[in-house]
């Protein structure tokens, strides 16, 4: 995998790489396209359309944690801009590398780069108390995507960006 070459593509504590969508290099993208697919599309047997034109638009944020050359992602998330709110989304860990805690760590850079704005995501049902763990509440009733039940969640503006995570596994 190729390292982020613009000055605002930035490498955060733990080894989190942090790149904006419109700096995104053809490497990089396709990368994160292989994961996701790989994950959400293959792994878990949901055909939808991965590719939703908002990887590389300015506003969206991408961070993951390096993997190896079979799997150059280990670990990734984006952050939308959706005003006045940020949504956080396709949080997932490559099979062989799930139960080191790396999504934990994705989260909290994550929380970290918001700050105190509003925070939105949908968690995939089977996962709200890893979301809970920081700080996030649910915000309605569960509903069924793509096959996949899943709940709204979100963190309440002003919330400590990492205060909460109290262990949840990732």
């Amino acid at each position: 995998m190729s390292q982020p070459s613009t000055s605002s593509s930035t490498p955060a504590p733990t080894n989190v790489v942090v790149v904006a969508g419109d700096e995104l290099d053809t490497q990089q993208l396709y990368d994160i396209l292989h994961l996701r697919v790989a994950v959400f599309v293959v792994e878990q047997a949901c055909p939808y359309p991965e590719i939703d034109g908002r990887d590389l638009a300015a506003g969206t944020t991408h961070l993951w944690i390096a993997g190896n050359d079979t799997a150059p992602i280990a670990s990734y998330l984006r952050i939308l801009t959706e005003p006045p709110k940020r949504r956080i989304g396709r949080v997932v860990t490559q099979g062989s590398a799930r139960g080191q805690r790396l999504a934990s760590c994705l989260m909290e850079e994550a929380l970290r780069l918001v700050g105190s704005q509003p925070v939105i995501l949908d968690a995939q049902s089977y996962l709200a108390d890893f979301y809970r763990a920081f700080g996030f509440e649910l915000t309605g009733p569960e509903f069924v995507e793509d096959g996949i039940p899943h709940l709204p969640m979100a963190r309440p503006p002003g919330e400590p960006t990492s205060q909460h995570h109290t262990g949840a596994s990732s």
